[in-house]
């Protein structure tokens, strides 16, 4: 195992004990699913990776990912946490731009760059220039978006108050995925499509 992934590691297990306990000790339910969540999908990514080269970058993705979200939900801001935090009022009719928006961009670039990954694994090197892997790629990212959705939906029925917002919300948060799928795809096409 590489330096870097064992410094990914420490890190995610840090973020998972530390905001895992402040969740634990404010009876924070919703976000202590979401440890869960990540503690599984990171021992996917970990296990996987004897058949999976997961690039640097997308460990990295996945790591800031993980931090980004947990503290969208542990930092209180005001009255709110930093999850409700208006970054750049860009309209008076819809709630945007939000660190909400902003983790779910940097997720989504994440996660599209996990399912390029999980691509080249399968199928190897004779689709890398094709516009079929930026089609498939960038849905899969949108996959995952749509995924995360389905656990925000469960978690407010198996929690009585959350703060995963309606409709809205949840139409927005599938917008900045759109946005970081297709920004995954550009930042892949660039760093290794290049002589494609």
């Amino acid at each position: 195992m590489a330096r870097l992934h064992i410094a990914l590691l420490v890190a995610i297990a840090l973020m998972i004990f530390g905001f895992g306990a402040s969740f634990l000790a404010r009876g924070n339910v919703e976000f202590i699913i979401y440890v869960g969540v990540i503690l599984f999908f990171t021992a996917v990514v970990w296990l996987s990776m004897k058949k999976v080269s997961y690039t640097d970058a997308t460990l990295v993705g996945l790591t800031v990912w993980a931090g980004m979200h947990f503290a969208g939900g542990g930092i209180p801001v005001g009255d709110g946490r930093l999850y409700d935090v208006m970054l750049l009022p860009l309209s008076e009719k819809v709630p945007i731009f939000r660190y909400d928006q902003l983790v779910h961009i940097w997720g989504f670039f994440a996660s599209t760059l996990v399912m390029y990954c999980l691509v080249i694994a399968a199928f190897g090197e004779r689709i890398r220039s094709s516009v079929s892997l930026a089609i498939v790629v960038v849905m899969a990212g949108l996959g995952v978006g749509a995924f995360n959705e389905i656990v925000e939906f469960l978690v407010t029925l198996a929690v009585p108050s959350t703060g995963v917002g309606g409709y809205m919300n949840t139409a927005l948060d599938l917008c900045a995925d759109l946005i970081g799928a297709l920004l995954g795809w550009a930042y892949i096409r660039v760093r290794y499509l290049k002589r494609a």
